[in-house]
């Protein structure tokens, strides 16, 4: 038999006296157990969570003998822990008979360090005729789930030759070849507890054409916080393609903050907000010479590191704030993928996109700065849209003068350029420091940290938005202010008529498959 449980802050399985979940179907043979059961996303049931399209994390345990009357017996290692989106829209299944192809490293020794960026230059290898790609899966080293943990695909100068394929080499080092520096446009992107991507029949990633990429650049970030020795890597992506093709292009937005120590969080915070815009300005300008129609986002994928809590892209339309472009109130940063929109999104000149994101930061006792590592943080958002216009990047950066002045800076030695370092002249107890070890020196209290976040809230923007091929579009490094809108957004609450809640329509179907070896089978019962 099945009944609703809850437990406690000890762990203890209690009855709950509101019995929510219904058993739909149960079948039991010599290997497997397999129990249908549903329940109404939001069941008004103080012990229930509600169902949203934030992640899940799905806890199951069992044991081999059926619960008695002295309660649950302990499933000892019979658990096991998997974070989902239960209410994820279906994927459309393709015929297996597609051809492909293969991006995937070549024993790449991954260096013992904490953090390595390793790029690889490849060549397309459809040309001269057009071709969609349809499907795009994570060919991911069995044992590496957890070294891998996000791969980018950039589109590069299609100026190149076959000479760039001859080896990889990390991403962002001195002395990387100059070719790396013209992939600047992202066409994929998968990160860990992702699985393959399908893109809507009437849209595909346009691969053969003159237009289309020739080179690709592939990122794998590698995370080693252990300092393994020895990790050869074989990882990568399979695009599945198609000559049948559909009715769009699909393209990618790179949207948020940009990556910089312009973006940093204090220590020993439970909650702090960041921005990245991607402003009116950016929007106004690019869809207004490519496509004052607007664009059709079809799928989000929402990115940050460790400290990330939650993260929401808020859409506004001449001022006004729309439904969530997406969300994700309890993100985790093993499980990262492209939330598939249960409606199409169009973005029009206009428009303006905010990435909010959550951090915690109660555990460190240290600035946590935006950056490259997982230590790092990063505050992202991939729209995938059709038709495909000449935008990859519309995001911000803060203005560093004023987070300078909030922990009492009066001189730095040189005069403020984008780059990185620069020296402190007064106060006397910042005099010779870099920004960073000011930062850290500032006796920083929660007090202080919501006075800060308050402040970097409202601070002017710089502006980036960018073009393929390293281009950008006028308003790139323009000054704009962030727009006026409550902060943070607001969710709105489940109204409940009744303790019963009968007005919910909403049903949520599970099927939970437990497969049991030959040396159990004597001992299973029924399971709670």
């Amino acid at each position: 038999f099945q009944q609703d449980y809850f437990t406690d802050e000890n762990r203890v399985l209690k009855k709950d006296p509101q019995q929510d979940y219904h058993l739909e179907y149960a079948m039991e043979n010599s290997t497997h157990t397999i129990l249908a059961f549903s329940r109404e996303l939001h069941t008004c049931d103080t012990n229930d969570k509600s169902i949203t399209e934030s992640t899940v994390r799905v806890i199951w345990a069992y044991h081999h003998k059926d619960m008695g009357e002295a309660g649950q017996n302990y499933h000892g290692s019979n658990r096991g822990t998997k974070s989902l989106r239960l209410l994820n829209p279906e994927k459309e299944v393709l015929s297996a008979s597609l051809p492909y192809f293969d991006l995937t490293n070549k024993d790449v020794l991954v260096p013992d360090k904490d953090t390595t960026y390793w790029c690889q230059m490849f060549k397309i290898p459809v040309q001269h005729e057009k071709h969609h790609v349809t499907k795009v899966e994570p060919l991911i080293q069995k044992g590496h789930e957890n070294l891998v943990h996000h791969i980018l695909l950039y589109q590069c100068s299609s100026n190149l030759n076959d000479s760039v394929l001859d080896y990889g080499h990390e991403c962002y080092h001195p002395n990387m070849p100059d070719s790396f520096l013209t992939c600047e446009t992202v066409i994929f992107a998968w990160a860990i507890g992702g699985e393959g991507f399908t893109y809507p029949p009437h849209v595909g990633l346009s691969i053969g054409t003159a237009a289309d990429p020739q080179y690709v650049l592939m990122e794998v970030h590698y995370d080693n916080p252990s300092y393994t020795e020895g990790l050869i890597d074989n990882s990568g992506l399979r695009l599945i393609y198609t000559p049948v093709i559909r009715k769009y292009d699909a393209g990618v937005i790179e949207a948020g903050l940009w990556v910089s120590l312009f973006h940093n969080i204090p220590p020993g915070m439970p909650e702090f907000v960041s921005e990245g815009h991607c402003t009116l300005e950016c929007l106004e300008e690019a869809l207004g010479a490519e496509r004052p129609a607007g664009i059709h986002v079809f799928a989000v994928l929402l990115h940050a590191h460790l400290a990330g809590r939650a993260i929401r892209m808020r859409h506004f339309h001449n001022g006004e704030e729309q439904k969530l472009l997406a969300y994700d109130d309890e993100f985790d940063f093993n499980f990262q993928e492209f939330q598939y929109l249960k409606e199409e999104r169009t973005i029009l000149p206009g428009d303006n996109l905010v990435t909010e994101c959550h951090y915690s930061t109660v555990d460190r006792i240290r600035m946590t700065w935006g950056g490259l590592s997982t230590r790092n943080e990063m505050c992202l958002s991939y729209l995938l849209y059709y038709p495909r216009i000449n935008l990859t990047r519309c995001a911000s950066i803060p203005d560093i003068m004023e987070q300078l002045q909030f922990i009492g800076v009066k001189e730095i030695y040189r005069p403020l350029r984008m780059t990185w370092p620069f020296i402190i002249k007064s106060p006397k107890q910042y005099k010779n420091l870099s920004f960073m070890d000011a930062m850290n020196k500032f006796k920083w209290s929660r007090s202080e940290g919501l006075s800060y976040n308050e402040l970097v809230l409202k601070l002017p923007v710089n502006v980036r938005c960018s073009k393929t091929d390293n281009a950008e579009w006028s308003i790139q490094g323009m000054t704009a202010l962030p727009p006026e809108i409550e902060r943070p957004y607001k969710t709105e609450p489940v109204m409940c008529s009744s303790s019963s809640c009968l007005h919910c329509s909403l049903f949520l179907t599970l099927l939970f498959v437990v497969y049991v070896t030959a040396s159990t089978i004597g001992d299973i019962g029924p399971f709670v």
